[in-house]
């Protein structure tokens, strides 16, 4: 953590400004701030007399590069427990249906979750926070979903709140209430989304929700289902965001783009007539690589129509106990660039730039004047390595406003 004002000297900067060459590169750079804010982000040579701040506020980086610090747009961080054993017995051939049937898979998640207390949750939460925190993460989004109780899912977003206030970053918190059907409901879904709906509206008036999300899918819930979930949240002023078109296309990322979605995430099965629409709508497209290595799937989400269609795309760890137990935003976008082919510029525009609109944030993801003074000096020499690594932390400094 650097002073919430000075100057950086002597730097390379990868802006991820759109009015330039590749990563917004300017070399021989210098970056400035005050109040958490950037007041100058260019090369030393048009630097302005910055007459205001102290020289010792001022630090040679002997031409190391610095970038907008990392941006995760999707997990699921706040759980208790872990599935590894599951994670064992599935590589062993045991099935995932077979596991569920025995009481485990989200079940499991959601009981280990639902008995721990606050406390419990947040010295669990916490050690993943910090871990994103090493890497270079300075906002991050956390989801409900795994309570599937009103007293749980509140848990869960009290959790995430305090994990905001102790760590010092920015934490957007997600009500993803529709994400499974509890036990409780068996057979009875239509009834749980209007249960749903109901603990929507008395967590936001405890202002414990940024936005909402849902899972739409055919083992979770239809596209009318979700639909009644994004019109409760429009009806207070939430912006949504799906789980959409994971395991089949379901229109879900249509569905999505038509409530002005901040984002439609997964993704893999979305046609092109849904890819339009999110362009339309400015819906950006969170790729998940994570869940697709740890599930071994074969079906690629469409980044060619992204391209043609000049969908944003970024990139997120999914971080959850079951099916991406990715701790790494480095690891996601190698694994984007490996998996997804997307290139190692557009991983770090997709951990940056296009997370923060994932999260309707506009005010942070480049370096750039007038922008949150959240920034990493990296110790590598090019920001291809961010993505070229499968492990290390080129991290030598970061600073958050």
């Amino acid at each position: 953590m650097i002073s919430n004002s000075g100057m950086i000297i002597n730097a390379r900067l990868a802006t991820m400004r759109n009015d330039m060459g590749a990563y917004g590169a300017i070399e021989r750079a210098a970056i400035a701030w005050k109040d958490g804010i950037i007041t100058y982000a260019g090369p030393m040579s048009d630097m302005p007399v910055q007459a205001d701040i102290p020289a010792h506020h001022v630090e040679d980086a002997h031409n190391r590069w610095i970038s907008p610090a990392l941006i995760d747009c999707h997990t699921h961080l706040v759980f208790a427990g872990d599935r590894a054993v599951e994670f064992e017995r599935r590589l062993q051939g045991v099935s995932y249906e077979k596991i569920a049937r025995e009481g485990g898979g989200i079940i499991s998640t959601v009981k280990q979750t639902r008995d721990a207390s606050e406390a419990e949750l947040f010295a669990q939460s916490l050690p993943r926070l910090q871990n994103l925190i090493h890497e270079g993460v300075a906002t991050l989004e956390i989801k409900s979903g795994y309570g599937l109780t009103f007293e749980s899912e509140r848990k869960m977003l009290r959790v995430a709140r305090h994990l905001g206030e102790h760590s010092g970053i920015t934490i957007k918190t997600t009500f993803l209430g529709a994400h499974a059907l509890p036990p409780e409901f068996a057979g009875r879904s239509d009834d749980y989304i209007v249960t749903v709906c109901d603990w929507m509206q008395r967590l936001h008036e405890e202002q414990l929700i940024d936005a909402v999300d849902a899972f739409c899918e055919n083992i979770a819930f239809t596209v009318e289902q979700t639909r009644r979930v994004f019109e409760c949240a429009k009806n207070l002023g939430l912006p949504v965001k799906l789980h959409a078109d994971q395991l089949s296309d379901m229109k879900a990322a249509a569905l999505a783009a038509e409530f002005s979605g901040l984002s439609a995430d997964h993704l893999e099965y979305t046609d092109e007539a849904a890819v339009i629409a999110m362009k339309k709508a400015n819906t950006v497209a969170v790729l998940l690589p994570g869940s697709f290595h740890c599930l071994r799937e074969t079906k690629l989400p469409p980044v060619e129509l992204f391209r043609k269609h000049g969908v944003a795309m970024a990139v997120s760890t999914d971080l959850n106990p079951g099916t991406s137990p990715l701790q790494s935003m480095h690891l996601a976008m190698s694994l984007a660039c490996t998996h997804f082919k997307l290139t190692p510029e557009e991983a770090l525009l997709g951990a940056t730039v296009h997370a923060a609109s994932a999260l309707g944030l506009e005010d942070r993801g480049r370096l750039l004047a007038g922008q949150r003074a959240d920034f990493v000096q990296w110790s590598f020499k090019h920001p291809a390595e961010l993505s070229y690594w499968l492990g290390g932390n080129p991290v030598h400094s970061i600073h958050h406003a």
